[in-house]
Order: structure tokens, then sequence, then C-alpha cells
């Protein structure tokens, strides 16, 4: 399968294979890395079987459409460095997937770690494959989220935590400037689509944003691959397991910044700023992450700073402009991806068996596991670059560019002293290594009294990358010659420049600098042996900077004496003073055009009133004024005001012949009125001491009639709005297209439902995830308050009745039993199939009349809620499993499976098709393919609104607890 179907399944795999990790046990430790191993086999079969297609020069496409009018498409593109890429991912995915299997603890939740796992695995795959910008910003993101959970994987433990909470912001940060930086070349080129993007080379580096885009596209790049001045969080990252480790710091994560730095190079090199940029920030890491490495004691440390300093190193071949250096580059992104994950892995075996990392209290494991130690070895020379490793002929391809004059400037004559000097510093750090953790006397401050070889099976993925550093290292022509020609044609196109191979290239300079690199390397070590051994954490000069620290620092002046001094500014705890500052801020808003433009009455002339409409609406005013003025100190009566307030907008809608907002908008204050009654249950009283409580305070009078002049204002600012609008004759709009097309390609009558799930529906999709987001940040709320001390007492009424019917508590449930509501109860409890098939008369009657899945799922949660309090809380819950997250669930899968539908036939995201079926009995019915996206709304509707009732409703049973406690205390103390 080498058509677009393959690259599909590639990103798909792994994020069903999470979902499927997710939901099994947590002892299934067998089962997760089958599921695992099977998920990233398969992912690199599929990789594999493309490679033909690629090689021939040509690029594998797949494109779903999802917003075309906007240039968003699900657009996957595999060329040759996409598929060098994206067989690093799959390939040493399943290495590392095996190698967990043996390193993680049965008592760890592994099914979680592979989880996250795949699900990282599959949104860097996405990054790699995605042929539309705005799609490769949204995997990158994911990356983001997913190293987070998998770096805070072990969350009980603070620096994991702190790691993960660090990477997450650094790279977050980053991820808003790749995206700020994406809309600029989507404004200049006109497209998000990465094959017009890189043949729009000159007009983007010729256009005035040329200079901001690569700034912050740049910003994102250096953030994920941790290159200085962000080269801090990568060490802190180090608390994770070692097998993420690995998978970091090989061939995804930080990998993930060079990648789109070689993806956009033909696009965004050759200028000044991009050699500067890119030149400086190489340099610096490369040498400093070399520098810091050699003083690490914990072995994951150093590799980690070794993996700035070889990124460093990238960064800067790719700063050149040079097509040798990208050349280059490529090739080193490759065996920096083999050696390092080996050694990560060697690193995890190590401190597995002897329960510690750090290097000086390691010594002599030669002696105990000489097999994993000479694999290290050779890891390690090939970190180095010595000669017949894959590290040596990048590495001696990166001298030979960096003796190249490319640019007149400090950084380019630095270039090749800088290179020397760094691969020195590798050379001292990997024996150090080397000869601190296998060589030596033999360990004695080791939690581990008995080290010895792992499993094969644990060992053998170190094996495997290790006979590949061996392999290209000896035979490249043979072994990656074809691949990284593939790559690097891809990227470089006409562009690309006879490079060779070959391991000997005679006695040239930069050989030179490579035997000086090695000796100067050797000799560096043999003088901070005794050194190392006994010093501290941290390279001198560089101990007391710590970039943690100056994070930390930055976060608490940022939440602490920034954030603090806007909330003390212009924050509020009390409601009122919030509305203030919103209403006014778009009173301004509104105002600002007509001071800047000028104001012309134009046609805003009075005409004639109905005196009917007129009362109805001098009604609403009085109700609104009356609930603004009753708010303060009586909740109930301002609760009535406000739903007269609310039903005169419902005749108003009536009236202004809007029969489907009526429908909408009664059921709306229907079931607000009553979730509103619930709560106000439960909140304190508020009693009013007296009339002379506005002068008792020194200005609070002149504060009120402040408040009331904004209230006025912004109200007769909307209301002039409105009527200046509906007493006009417009010009045609885009309302005469929907009146004219809703019948003829959305199928219905109700022009308002057809476009809310039809012309509109991805809008009506995000509007359904924000109420289910909102109705479970209530449930959560709610679940965490307490009742005020003056509201835990039944009703004042309710105990009136309860006395004069003399009913007595239960003693086993704590509820009192009344029959004050005997007849009423009776006729709600009878209401609940009549409501029920009043929602569904309203759901099927949608799309042609008043009604549709909002409207209905509003009624069907009315019959809830009168079940509820007609006979109680656990009466119901007793006989109901009402479930309403699944409710929310099955809505939003309803809705994005619909959506997702239009694309097995080739059409857009959310595209309906409609068609009516006579049926017996019953005539023409609609049955729009949009049928099952209004189901999806009805559905999480229900869930979202009997979610927050149940969250309401648990607190009599709360009550009940409380009062059980009490009364036991009491019993106790007697």
């Amino acid at each position: 399968m080498t058509d677009g179907t393959s690259l599909i399944w590639m990103i798909v795999l792994p994020f069903v294979g999470s979902a499927i990790a997710a939901l099994l046990p947590t002892n299934a430790r067998n089962a997760e890395a089958w599921l695992a191993g099977v998920v990233t086999l398969v992912t690199l079969i599929l990789a594999s079987a493309s490679y033909p297609a690629v090689a021939a020069g040509d690029a594998i496409r797949s494109n779903i459409e999802w917003i075309p009018s906007l240039g968003l498409n699900l657009s996957l593109r595999m060329d040759g460095f996409a598929w060098l890429f994206a067989t690093m991912i799959s390939g040493i995915g399943f290495l590392v997937v095996l190698y967990a299997r043996y390193y993680m603890s049965p008592e760890d939740p592994v099914p979680r770690f592979f989880s996250f796992f795949l699900a990282f695995m599959g949104a860097m795959l996405g990054v790699v494959l995605s042929g539309n910008l705005i799609l490769l910003v949204v995997f990158w993101e994911l990356t983001s989220v997913f190293s987070f959970l998998l770096i805070g994987y072990w969350h009980h433990n603070a620096n994991a935590r702190d790691g993960a909470r660090m990477a997450l912001t650094i790279t977050g940060i980053g991820g808003l400037g790749l995206l700020a930086g994406v809309l600029l070349i989507g404004h200049i080129v006109g497209s998000y689509d990465l094959d017009r993007v890189l043949a729009s080379g000159d007009l983007i580096r010729s256009h005035d944003l040329y200079v901001p885009a690569i700034v912050l596209i740049l910003l994102g790049t250096l953030t994920k691959s941790a290159q200085f001045p962000f080269h801090f969080w990568l060490p802190n990252a180090m608390a994770a397991p070692t097998p993420v480790s690995a998978y970091l710091h090989s061939a995804t994560m930080v990998k993930a910044g060079v990648f789109l730095m070689a993806r956009l190079w033909p696009v965004l090199s050759g200028s000044t700023e991009w050699f500067w940029i890119l030149g400086f920030c190489g340099m610096m890491s490369l040498a400093l992450g070399a520098y810091f490495a050699i003083f690490q004691q914990d072995i994951k440390g150093l590799l980690a700073y070794s993996t700035i300093s070889h990124l460093g190193l990238i960064t800067l071949l790719l700063s050149l402009g040079s097509p040798l250096g990208a050349v280059a580059a490529i090739f080193h992104m490759v065996n920096h991806a083999t050696f390092k994950a080996s050694l990560f892995m060697a690193a995890g075996i190590i401190d597995h068996e002897c329960g510690t990392r750090d290097i000086r209290r390691l010594s002599g494991l030669f002696r105990f596991m000489p097999i994993t130690a000479t694999l290290a070895m050779v890891a390690s020379a090939a970190m180095a670059g010595v000669p017949l490793l894959n590290g040596f002929l990048s590495k001696e391809m990166f001298f030979a560019e960096a003796i190249e004059t490319h640019a007149i400037s400090v950084l380019d004559t630095a270039a090749p002293y800088v290179a020397v000097l760094a691969s020195a510093f590798a050379v001292t750090y990997s024996i150090r290594f080397i000869h601190g953790v296998f060589f030596g006397p033999l360990p004695t401050d080791v939690p581990s009294v008995a080290p010895h070889e792992p499993p094969f099976l644990m060992r053998f993925p170190i094996l495997l990358l290790v006979v590949a550093c061996l392999l290209v290292g000896t035979i490249p022509a043979l072994t990656i010659g074809p691949f990284l020609h593939t790559a690097v044609t891809s990227v470089l196109g006409a562009r690309t420049p006879e490079y060779s191979l070959a391991i000997w290239h005679g006695f040239n300079l930069p050989l030179l600098m490579s035997i000086v690199a090695l000796i100067a390397g050797v000799i560096l070590y043999l003088l901070l042996k005794d050194y190392l051994s006994r010093c501290e954490e941290g390279p001198p000069f560089f101990r007391r900077l710590k970039g943690q620290r100056i994070f930390e620092r930055f976060m608490v002046t940022v939440s602490w004496r920034w954030a603090r001094f806007v909330d003390y500014r212009l924050g509020a705890r009390r409601l009122q003073p919030q509305l203030r500052l919103l209403v006014t801020v778009a009173f301004v808003a509104a105002l600002w055009p007509l001071y800047s433009r000028g104001f012309t009455p134009g046609r805003f002339t009075l005409t004639g009133a109905d005196p009917v409409f007129a009362g109805v609406w001098v009604l609403g005013i009085v109700c609104a004024l009356g609930a603004a003025y009753q708010a303060k100190f009586h909740r109930l009566a301002a609760l009535i005001l406000l739903s007269g307030a609310g039903l005169v907008t419902c005749i108003t809608f009536v009236w202004l012949s809007a029969p489907d907002l009526a429908v909408t908008q009664l059921l709306v204050e229907i079931v607000t009125t009553v979730l509103i009654l619930l709560g106000l249950r439960w909140l304190p009283k508020r009693v009013q001491d007296g009339p002379t409580i506005a002068s008792a305070v020194p200005g609070a009078r002149l504060r009120r009639f402040r408040d009331l002049a904004i209230a006025v204002s912004v109200g007769v600012g909307v209301t002039l709005i409105a009527y200046a609008v509906m007493t006009r004759t417009p010009p045609p709009t885009i309302a005469d297209y929907f009146l004219e097309k809703a019948y003829s390609e959305g199928g219905g009558r109700n022009v308002v439902n057809v476009i809310l799930v039809d012309f509109r529906a991805f809008d009506t999709f995000g509007e359904i995830t924000v109420l289910a987001i909102v109705a479970l940040t209530v449930f959560a709320l709610l679940r965490r308050f307490r009742p005020a001390p003056d509201s835990v007492d039944s009703p004042e009424q309710q105990r009136i009745q309860t006395a004069f019917d003399e009913a007595q508590p239960d003693r086993e449930t704590g509820e009192t039993i009344i029959d004050y509501l005997m007849i009423p109860a009776v006729i709600m409890q009878w209401l609940f199939p009549v409501i029920i098939m009043f929602a569904a008369y309203l759901f099927f009657r949608g799309h042609d009349l008043p009604g549709g899945g909002f409207a209905a799922g509003i009624a069907m949660a009315a019959a809830f809620i009168l079940q509820y309090m007609a006979a109680g809380t656990r009466w119901v819950e007793d006989r109901l499993r009402v479930l309403p997250v699944r409710w929310i669930g099955l809505g939003l899968l309803l809705a994005a499976f619909t959506g997702a539908g239009s694309w097995l036939f080739g059409y857009p995201f959310l595209t309906s098709h409609s068609r009516y079926v006579d049926l017996p009995l019953i005539g023409d019915m609609p049955l729009a393919s949009a049928i099952f996206f209004d189901l999806g709304v009805f559905s999480l509707v229900v869930g979202a609104t009997v979610l927050m009732l149940i969250a309401l409703a648990h607190q009599s049973i709360r009550r009940h607890r409380v009062a059980r406690t009490i009364a036991a205390a009491d019993e106790e103390t007697a």
C-alpha cells in the first residue's frame, strides 16, 4: 500500500493503539508491550513499503478537505526526507518498546506509559508527514503535550513534575511563536500547503514580513530542539523514565526543531538574519553543551548536554546556507539518532542493575556486564567521532564546511576553532563515560550488590543500533547512501551538490582537525580526571548560573509580581466589578468607530409601534429593572423578575416571526430558572438591614448611580443598534444566501436549523464542545462545594409543612418523608414519558419546522429535572441510570464521526447529504445525514444539563451526611 492511505494509517494507528492501551488493566504488562510493539512494527512496515515511491522522486500525498475555504485541509505528504524521519520514528520506537518491556517495573502503571508513548509517536509522525503548515503546528503542539505527560510519568517525583512543567512551558511558548510565523508565511504565500510554500522561496525572502516570520518560526524550532538560550529545559527532563529519554533524544521531540529547520531550509535560508540567528544559537549550543557535559555526574545529564551540543552542530550547519552543510546536517541527524538511543538505553541498564547513575559511585562494571559495556563503548566512540564509526563521517563533513567561507563575519571566522574545541570536549566526556563507569576498581557504593547483564531482548535494541553505527561507519555508500540521497534530494532538489560518503579522503585539513580533536580530548580528560571524580555537579565558572533557577525566578516574577499587579489593578473577587469592566470595555469598543468616523443618523427615524407589543416590552423593561434592583438582597424575587424579562424576549421572537428561537428561548428559560432556583437553596441568606445601608458606606450611593448610568447607556446603545438594523431595508446579505440554499443544498425548510447543523456545523461543533467543558467544570466545582452553614437545614417552608404533617425522618436514608407535594409530584412523574415524546417530536421536526437537537435536548433535560424535584435524588438514581458523562461523550463522538463520515465520500468535513423518505402513516420525512450531527447535539445537551442538575441534587445527600455526622457526635457527647 503505497498510496496516500498508508500515510493516514501511519498516523491513525498509534492514536488508536494509545486509546486501546489506556483501557487495558494496570497489570496487563505483556499485553501492553505486545500492543505497542505491533503498532510500531506495522507503522515501520508501512513506512518501508513507501520507499520505492519516494526513491523514484515522487511525493506520496493524501488530502482530506476540512475547511477548504480557509485553506485548512488534513494534507499528508511523504517525500524522501519525511520518509527518513518516519522510518527513524517508527523503527527506534519499536526498539524502545522492546526495551521498555523489561525496563518498566510491574509496579508502574504501564498502560499509562504505553498509552502516552504511542500517542506521542503518532504526534511526531504527524509533524513529519504534514503537508499543511497549520496541521503541522497542531501535531507540533501535541508533541509538547504528550512529552509533558511522558516526562512527568512518575508524577510522585517532584523533579519529574518540575521538569515536565518546564518542558511544556518553554516548548509551548515556542509553539505559539511557530503558529504566528506560520500564519505570516500563509499570508505571504496565500496558502498553507507545504508544496506551495516550498515553491515560494523567492517570494518569501523578498517580502517585508520575512524577518518577523523567520524570527517567530525559529523561536519554535530553537525551543523544541533545546538550543541556546532555551537549552536548560532538556537536562531537567531527565527525570523521565529512560525509555522516554532514549526516544525523545534520538528520533523525536528535540529532532522536531532541526527537522523543521531543514524542511524550510530551501525557503528561509540564505539571508543574513537566518545566518546570524541560527549560527549564533547553534555555535553557543555546540560549545556550551559539550563543555557542560564534561562536568555532569549523572550519566543521563551527560548525555542530555551532549544532545544539546550535537543538535547545535546540526543547527550551525543549517545556518551556513550551503547545500553541503544541509547534507551534513541531515546525515548527522541520522547518525546521532543511532548512537544516542543506544547510549541512553545503556544508561538505563546501568541504572536498572546498579540502582544509581552517579559516575562517581560507578566503576569497574565491565567485569559484571562485558557485553553491555562493549556496546556502550562503541556507541560512545561514535559520539566522540572516532574513525570507522558513523559519527566520524558526519563530523568530518562538518569540519569541511566549517573551514569554508560562507559570510565574512565573526561567526564564520570562529567556526573552525569552535568546531575543534567542541569536538575535543565531546571526546573528553565520551572517555569519561567509558572509563568512569566500566573501568577501574569494583564499585563499593552502589545500591545493588550484584549487577549483571540484562536479558538478551533488553540488550538487543542496543546491539542493533551499535551494529548500524559500525556498518554506516565502514560501508556508508552501501548502507545509508541511497536513503540519504533520497532525503537530500527531496529537500534540496536541483541544488543538491556532489558529495562523497567515502571513509577515506586522503590527508586533508578536516582529517587533521579530527586528529587534533581526538588528541586534545584525551589530554583534557587526563588532566581533569582526578578533579572530575570529586567535583560538585555543574561546570566551573557556570556552576551558579543554572537555567532552572532562572526559569523558576522568571515564573515567580510573572505569576506572582506581574500577575498580582494586573489582578490588583484590573481584577476583582466580586462579580459586579468584573461585569462593570467587561461592559465598559464593550461600550467603548462600540463607541470608538462612531467617534473616529463620525455618526450620521441617516434614515434613523421613528416609525409607528404596535401598542400591544410596546406594552409587552414595557413589562419586560420593568422586570429587568426590578431584577437588577432586587438582586442585591432578594435573590428569589430577582430570579422571578428575570424570568419575566426572558419570557418577554420569547414573546418578541414570536412577534418577529422567529418561532424556532422562541421555542429554544422558552425551554432554556424553564431549565435555567429551575437550575438557578435549585442553586439558590445552597447560598447563604442575605438580609437587608435597612434603607440606609447605601448611605452607610461613603460613596456607595455614588457607585450605584455610576453603575446605573453604565447599564442605561449600554442598554440604550444596543437598543438603538437593534432598532436601526430592523427598521432599514438592508442590501443583499449573507442571509439571502442561506434563505436560497437552505432547502436546495441543506434539504430543510427551517433555515436556522440548517445553518446550525449544515452550513455552520463546525461552529456548532465548537459550541457544544465548550458546553461539555462548562458542564464538567461546574460538576467538578460543585463536588468540592460545601453549603453555607445557614443553608444546611431544610428550607423554612418545608420545615413548616413537615411539622404540620408530623412526618418523621427515615433513619436509613436520612431523608424526610413529606407529602405536601404529593399531587404535584405524581403529576411530574407522569409527565416523564410525555416530555420524552415531546422531545422526540421536537427533534424529528427540527429540519423543516421549529425544533431541532438543542431544543429537544433541553426538553429532555426538563423531564429529568422534574423527576429529581418530584421524587428526590436517591429515588431517581435507584431507578434510573442517567450516566450524563456518557451522554456527553456520545454526543461529541456522534458529531465528530458525522463530520468525518463525509471524508469517506470525498467531501469536506461535516458536509451533509439530504433526501426525503416516504414512511407509512407518517409521510415524507427528512433524513439528512445532518440528523446524526443533530442527534449528537441532543445527546450532549441532555448530558451537560443533567450533569449540572446531579451536581446540585447531590448537595442534599451531602447535607444528610453532615447531619448524620453531627447527630452522631451529639450522641457520643451525651
